[in-house]
């Protein structure tokens, strides 16, 4: 069962001396795909440049990255993240890419107070992932505006993460842009990279996990989505690791039970993937 969760931390209380901001920030759950995305202007990152040209400018961008995994929940707290290229074998012109957004340790200092759920700690080693940048150079390629990260705790269960997105959704009152960055469908063993060029290409089990998704997406049964792992084989081909499902929980959290999905970007890729997007809220 999700129990309710009491909002009153010091986060509120911190958050309650900004500014309110007229419109709630929109959440996102965004399939970042191949790293390649970052450099290459497809149907997918040009969606990406879209919505940056549209949205409101956040105050803060905080985001849920597949990339980062740790025991204990941890916070980005330094104040000039570094761009971290963590994969091999792409073009040089992608380890080339730096996106210098700037951090912001007040906030990543309040995070660490906020302690319903779970206790949080700052992270000055790690910078700002592949999970992470790839997405917003599109979106905010000016790089002007902070951003910190949230680290997934790999010792959780995936209610734990559900319940500490309940917990931040007040940020979104503040101007926070909450992204979770992974893929719904991300089975990387049997991608078939002889389709890496044929449009919207699912094997069976891939298009029944992610039409299962959307429907449980549409209808609120995120208690189904939380038990991930027991709705069957097409789930479990789906995501035979959680650590790429888990930001969509964050974003299920975040979301209001008055807010409608919009879906976005929702394509499959080479058989085992898919890009399949989804915003709650308005711009």
């Amino acid at each position: 069962m999700i129990d309710k969760i009491n909002p009153l931390s010091a986060l509120t209380k911190f958050t309650n001396q900004l500014k309110e901001n007229e419109k709630i920030m929109p959440a996102f759950f965004i399939g970042h795909g191949s790293p390649m995305n970052a450099i290459e202007l497809n149907e997918f990152s040009l969606n990406w440049q879209k919505i940056g040209k549209e949205i409101q400018k956040p105050n803060l961008i905080l985001c849920i990255s597949a990339h980062w995994e740790t025991k204990g929940s941890f916070v980005t707290a330094n104040e000039n993240p570094a761009t971290i290229h963590d994969f091999g074998g792409f073009p040089d012109e992608l380890f080339r890419v730096e996106y210098r957004a700037p951090g912001s340790k007040k906030w990543a200092i309040e995070l660490c107070k906020f302690k319903e759920t779970t206790s949080i700690f700052e992270e000055e080693k790690w910078g700002l992932d592949h999970g992470t940048w790839s997405i917003l150079k599109h979106l905010f390629p000016l790089a002007d505006i902070p951003v910190i990260q949230l680290s997934i705790d790999y010792t959780k269960d995936p209610s734990f993460h559900y319940q500490l997105a309940k917990e931040l959704a007040i940020l979104r009152k503040k101007g926070v842009l909450i992204i979770g960055s992974g893929n719904m469908v991300h089975n990387l063993r049997l991608v078939d990279w002889s389709k890496i060029n044929q449009p919207n290409y699912g094997f069976d089990w891939a298009l029944e996990a992610s039409e299962k998704m959307k429907t449980c997406i549409i209808n609120q049964q995120y208690q189904e989505l939380i038990n991930f792992k027991s709705q069957g084989k097409a789930f479990d081909l789906a995501i035979p690791s959680s650590e790429h499902f888990i930001p969509l929980l964050y974003i299920l959290g975040v979301s209001a039970k008055n807010e409608e999905p919009v879906f976005f970007n929702d394509k499959a890729i080479m058989g085992s993937l898919t890009m399949t997007s989804v915003r709650f809220g308005e711009y």
